[in-house]
């Protein structure tokens, strides 16, 4: 198995931290964005979309997507189990993960391509360029805000977002969360669960690789 990573983006450190609480130890090979490595053509050989995380499995199979890497390693290594047991906790972890990457990863994305000036020019991931959009960008930020307030109504609920564990759905939660630091956004002092729920995730081992 081969986990190709990048230590400054958000998505690859969601496959990194599941990686860490499973406790396992794979080969990590990094790709830095900030130097285009994900263009070059010798990992466009291995993942034409020019995307990390990207994983090869023990088959050889290359898996480029968050989702995938987490269910490919929760079958192989089950213990200790992240993407739920039964058919309700897994279909809440489901539930969530996609909340996290849909109202959460989404909106991050949106703000910080279409605005900052790194990214002129590049405001979608992958091989093709895409011209920025100020008016998303401006979209992405209060989108960001509903997202942090959907999390503190949750969280007020239950300590974990899918249930009363730590899972998946709280990985990606967290570290987006966190990356909202480079749109200038972070939890607010009026969201108390959600803040708590942070701080306990950001005390995990696996949070601080």
């Amino acid at each position: 198995m081969i986990f190709y990573d990048c230590s400054t983006a958000p998505s690859p450190r969601r496959a990194r931290m599941f990686i860490a609480e499973k406790g396992i130890e794979i080969e990590t090979r990094n790709i830095d964005l900030s130097k285009a490595e994900q263009l070059s053509p010798a990992f466009l050989a291995i993942n034409p979309r020019a995307t990390v995380p990207t994983f090869i499995t023990k088959g050889g199979q290359v898996l480029g997507e968050n989702i995938a890497i987490a269910t490919y390693l929760e079958e192989v290594f089950p213990d200790p189990p992240l993407m739920g047991e039964g058919a309700e906790e897994k279909a809440s972890v489901q539930m969530w993960n996609a909340i996290g990457e849909t109202q959460g990863g989404a909106a991050i994305a949106e703000a910080l391509r279409n605005t900052h000036p790194a990214m002129k020019g590049r405001a979608i991931p992958g091989p093709d360029n895409y011209e920025q959009i100020p008016e998303l960008g401006v979209r992405g930020l209060a989108r960001v805000a509903v997202f942090f307030a959907l999390l503190e109504k949750r969280l007020q609920e239950s300590p974990y977002l899918a249930s009363g564990r730590m899972t998946f759905a709280d990985i990606t939660a967290f570290v987006f969360c966190d990356f909202a630091r480079v749109v200038r956004k972070k939890l607010p002092e009026d969201h108390p669960a959600a803040r708590d729920w942070f701080a306990r995730m950001q005390e995990r081992p696996s949070a601080k690789l």
